[in-house]
């Protein structure tokens, strides 16, 4: 606004000058019988209008009564705070303004509008994918899932112990007198009733989770009173088959999800 204000007075300057000149050319024409009376006024006019014009304000037009233009005793802010007045008049002199649908101006609207619209895409695009990312399971979690067992070294009724998701598993390698046995027990005599051939696909192989069904205990493998699991905390035995056949745990010992890969390749999970 200072920019303009000082422009403004210096084209007020450089005005003064010319028309002063102008009038002093005049008036030295009368002298030498040039010039009338009545040019002299029209000049004086000019110049009065247009000094008026200059002093009006940069923003707004008030209209006072008695007064066509603002241009009053007061200030034209002041003028304007007195009489609020809703005819706004805009200066033109140094802005350029385009009405509302200008076809120079529409490519730019469309290139804002375009590029908006794709910083926006591509946040909600960010979202969804941390959103996604931060549900699904991390590296370790992955590597935990699933567990792989060599089952060449394991010799015929012995038990290894793997770990897989942080919990003991237990497989058994068992031999024909250990099927046999699993077999001929009385589904009736059972605290959960279970046949062998359920709890495992190959009978060769049985593979259960060592967590002991009561109160989470390892059980000790190759123990107990029909030659399974037992579990020394609070008396619980387990058969061949890894079925509870004594003391308080409830339920047979948990069979994972298991496949076999080849014929001494085991996956767990």
């Amino acid at each position: 606004m200072l920019r303009v204000a000082g422009r403004r007075l210096f084209c007020l300057s450089q005005r003064s000058s010319s028309t002063a000149s102008t009038f002093a050319f005049h008036t030295l024409s009368e002298g030498s019988g040039g010039s009338s009376s009545a040019t002299r006024s029209a000049d004086l006019s000019r110049f009065d209008s247009y000094h008026r014009s200059l002093l009006r304000g940069f923003a707004s037009q008030v209209l006072t009564q008695g007064n066509e233009i603002g241009f009053g005793s007061e200030p034209a802010t002041v003028e304007a705070v007195k009489t609020p007045n809703s005819k706004i008049v805009y200066d033109n002199h140094n802005h350029e303004r385009y009405p509302p649908g200008d076809p120079s101006k529409r490519a730019f609207a469309y290139f804002v509008l375009s590029g908006g619209r794709f910083v926006y895409a591509s946040v909600l695009r960010l979202l969804v994918l941390k959103l996604i990312v931060s549900m699904s399971a991390s590296k370790d979690v992955l590597a935990l899932a699933s567990l792989e067992v060599d089952l060449g070294s394991i010799e015929p009724g012995t038990t290894v112990t793997v770990k897989w998701r942080g919990k003991p598993v237990f497989i058994r390698r068992r031999t024909e007198d250990d099927i046999k046995l699993a077999n001929s027990v009385d589904l009736g005599s059972l605290r959960d009733p279970q046949e062998d051939a359920v709890r495992v696909k190959n009978p060769e192989w049985l593979v259960v989770v060592g967590v002991c069904t009561h109160l989470g205990c390892i059980p000790l493998p190759n123990a107990g009173d029909y030659g399974g699991w037992f579990c020394p905390c609070h008396g619980s035995h387990y058969d061949i088959s890894g079925r509870i056949r004594k003391g308080p745990a409830p339920y047979n010992l948990e069979v994972p999800t298991y496949s076999f890969l080849e014929e001494n390749k085991l996956l767990i999970g």
